[in-house]
């Protein structure tokens, strides 16, 4: 085995010591509702810091193989951040979408509530006329039942004082013919008193 092999290896395994803690407080501070193998910013500083140091130790060692483990670990690191930016930005994407729907879905509920009231003050425009329509027909029709019951009221009145009047004519009528009736007998009565009177004046005289 080569020296720069021994080197590498030795590079290797004192970066992987030097991570562990580091490691276990990413893990720590992951978030709880990330996904399985995502990768943190901090895990991502945590490759990049390594690249570095490999990078570092293969100029210092002359270890083109680290070198080049570190550009790739670098170009890795590159991919994951650019695939959790995605990720974000998709996140932010689908939370202004539900925000947007969201809002969306209130201003439908908003325009619903808005025609059922305009519905409901419709509908108590048309009760509140029709009602007013009715009462404006009741005193229309009371005000006809008034005047009916005043004419007929009027047309008895009416008979009434024509009966009166053919009445007191009928007595009137009767009166004369009683007094007439009167006259006459009274009349009669005298004729006879005086026929009386002469018979008997004359029988006087013949005696």
């Amino acid at each position: 085995m080569s020296l720069q092999t021994i080197s590498r290896n030795a590079v290797d395994s004192y970066l992987k010591l030097l991570r562990l803690p580091a490691d276990a407080v990413a893990r720590v501070l992951r978030p709880r509702n990330g996904r399985d193998g995502e990768t943190t910013a901090m895990e991502l500083a945590l490759d990049r810091v390594e690249a570095t140091l490999r990078d570092v130790a293969g100029s210092v060692l002359r270890d083109p193989q680290l070198r080049e483990d570190a550009r790739r670990r670098r170009v890795a690191a590159n991919e994951r951040e650019r695939a959790l930016e995605l990720r974000s930005a998709a996140g932010r994407r689908s939370l202004e979408a539900d925000d947007e729907l969201a809002t969306r879905a209130e201003t439908a509920e908003q325009h619903r509530r808005d025609a059922a009231r305009r519905e409901q003050e419709t509908k108590e425009q048309v009760r509140q006329q029709r009602a007013a329509e009715s009462r404006q027909l009741a005193q229309v029709e009371n005000r006809r039942l008034a005047a009916v019951e005043d004419d007929a009221k009027n047309a008895e009145e009416a008979i009434e004082r024509r009966s009166r009047r053919a009445r007191l004519e009928q007595l009137h009528t009767e009166t004369e013919s009683l007094d007439e009736e009167q006259e006459a007998l009274t009349a009669r009565r005298e004729a006879q008193r005086l026929r009386r009177a002469a018979s008997e004046t004359k029988a006087a005289r013949q005696s």
